[in-house]
């Protein structure tokens, strides 16, 4: 069963952080459904991503990977929860 997780990463706003994130993804084999960025403040950033076609031990790697990036202070992830209408 395919699942979707949200990554989001809290991390220093420089120049090479956002192709740090994504290259991870990269080094996985994998192209990220949706990402976003913003600047959170003058020295930080945050970076949201989301990817489907994940396994939970797949998405662990990436979570622990994302988080060894010299500029990344944090990294919170789930799988996103559907809601289905009755």
């Amino acid at each position: 069963m395919s699942q979707t997780f949200c990554f989001s990463v809290q991390a220093d706003a420089a120049p090479s952080t956002l192709p740090r994130v994504l290259d991870v993804f990269a080094l996985f084999g994998h192209v990220p459904d949706h990402s976003y960025s913003r600047l959170a403040g003058p020295a930080e950033m945050v970076v949201d991503v989301q990817m489907s076609g994940l396994d939970p031990e797949t998405a662990e790697r990436i979570a622990g990977k994302l988080g060894r990036i010299v500029s990344v202070g944090s990294v919170l992830w789930s799988e996103k929860r559907s809601v289905v209408a009755a």
